[in-house]
């Protein structure tokens, strides 16, 4: 999950099965930078000076008061930037189009220049990032938005048309973006990087 979610904040118990919930904070601080909160039964001084110096936002005892709990959640998130997704800088050849991220344009083969809107590039560039992997709708709204995102998936189907139409893609008979039924989209074709 941790390959292929966005996460924005875990909240994660010390004493759990498998690997400690210490190694999998210092994990998620160090290489990912996610934002997590302790939640555990251990209350010792020395145990939350330890999660804290490991890079835990926040440390939270059981018994616990689930409304503290969101209370909490919410004050990290306020604390940690939101992450805004960018899209590959790199301009990238798929089927008979140039896809530049940086311009929010295509270019075909033939030298014709198709503007992108914003939504448009940013979905078009998360699909390039992912050559031949399908992305699910809610994936690509993090991608895309980020924890801004609002569950609203149909903003990506009608992104997706829009796309196809600038790319005179047949949503029946797409070979560049195809729709996996009940997985989401992906792009068909070989994707190559040009800078």
């Amino acid at each position: 999950m941790l390959d292929t979610a966005v996460i924005h904040l875990a909240v994660i118990d010390i004493m759990m099965p498998g690997e400690s919930g210490l190694s999998l904070c210092r994990d998620l601080t160090r290489e990912r930078r996610t934002p997590v909160i302790l939640l555990t039964a251990r209350a010792e001084e020395t145990d939350r000076i330890d999660g804290l110096e490991l890079g835990a936002d926040d440390y939270v005892t059981k018994p616990f008061n689930p409304r503290e709990l969101v209370a909490r959640i919410r004050a990290v998130l306020r604390r940690v930037p939101a992450s805004q997704p960018q899209p590959g800088t790199a301009c990238r050849r798929f089927g008979e189009f140039v896809h530049d991220p940086l311009r929010e344009r295509l270019m075909t083969d033939q030298g014709h220049e198709i503007e992108l809107t914003t939504g448009e590039n940013r979905l078009l560039g998360a699909l390039l990032d992912h050559p031949g992997k399908t992305l699910s709708r809610m994936r690509l709204l993090d991608l895309i938005h980020g924890r801004e995102a609002r569950a609203y998936d149909r903003a990506v189907d009608n992104t997706i048309s829009r796309l196809r139409r600038k790319l005179g893609d047949d949503r029946r008979r797409s070979r560049l973006i195809v729709t996996e039924w009940g997985g989401g989209y992906r792009i068909a074709v070989p994707v190559e990087q040009l800078r």
